[in-house]
């Protein structure tokens, strides 16, 4: 009797799952079927960078994939959407799928830049954290760190590249790398971030950063020992400047081990 049980036990137990296969199996043809009714969409704008928004988004959805809105929820390219997303300049990543209830969830974060460089001739474009270029916008200008000077970076009109990544002969002999990296360093510290807005590279490749107050520029070399410079300027800044007056100087030279070399004014 007790294995007549137990087998009534497990019968019972695959009956009920099978029953809940079944129902899943109903529900997910189900949802298959039921057409779009609205699209849900999310930006993440990071550093409350503005070059693109939801509307802009939900249009170019729209626009790519057809009359989405009324369409079964399996008929839509869910995938293909997220690769017209990402292949948009100012959009880091894309994410899209669908609910139950008939709504296509699309959820988007913006590139956020941390520099504009701008060449010799006028053309430019920005780099953002990761590395990444992105064109200029007409409807909006993000206020980051401008790098000017003799530059002739060839990332104005190509498509997205990683300054960053790999040995492409592309970037290696540009200058973009160390700009990032530059525009890195400053990003990384409140006081330098607030303090420089603007750096100019020479024709060999060498840094000055201008300060957002004062007429000083300060001299940092290639970029390469950067942070180490900083620290120096930050302990000048502290003991140096307060006892006397930083009017004075028209340029302070940081590319000199365990020194700080100033220049003076000839007209103060």
């Amino acid at each position: 009797m007790r294995n007549w049980r137990h087998i009534l036990r497990i019968a019972a137990k695959v009956a009920g799952g099978c029953a809940v296969l079944a129902a899943l199996g109903f529900v997910e043809h189900k949802s298959g079927t039921m057409p779009v009714r609205d699209i849900a969409v999310e930006m993440e704008k990071g550093g409350g960078m503005h070059f693109i928004d939801t509307d802009a988004l939900r249009q170019e959805v729209i626009k790519g994939a057809g009359p989405v809105i009324g369409t079964p929820i399996d008929q839509v390219d869910e995938t293909g959407i997220e690769q017209r997303l990402r292949a948009i300049p100012c959009v880091a990543e894309a994410d899209v799928y669908h609910t139950m209830d008939g709504v296509l969830h699309v959820k988007a974060r913006q590139r956020e830049p941390i520099v504009r460089v701008v060449n010799a001739d006028g053309s430019g474009f920005y780099i953002d954290k990761d590395g990444w270029t992105m064109p200029l916008n007409a409807n909006y200008t993000a206020r980051v760190l401008v790098v000017t000077g003799q530059l002739a970076e060839p990332f104005a009109e190509c498509a997205p590249v990683n300054v960053c990544a790999g040995s492409d002969s592309l970037v290696l002999n540009t200058r973009s790398r160390a700009i990032h990296a530059m525009a890195r360093t400053i990003q990384a510290d409140p006081l330098w971030s607030a303090l420089f807005t603007q750096a100019v590279v020479d024709a060999g490749g060498d840094f000055t950063l201008i300060p957002s107050v004062g007429m000083m520029r300060l001299r940092v070399g290639d970029g390469s020992l950067l942070a180490a410079r900083l620290d120096k300027l930050r302990s000048f800044y502290a003991e140096g400047i307060p006892q006397t007056d930083w009017r004075r100087y028209s340029a302070i030279d940081l590319r000199f081990n365990d020194q700080v070399v100033c220049t003076k004014r000839t007209n103060f």
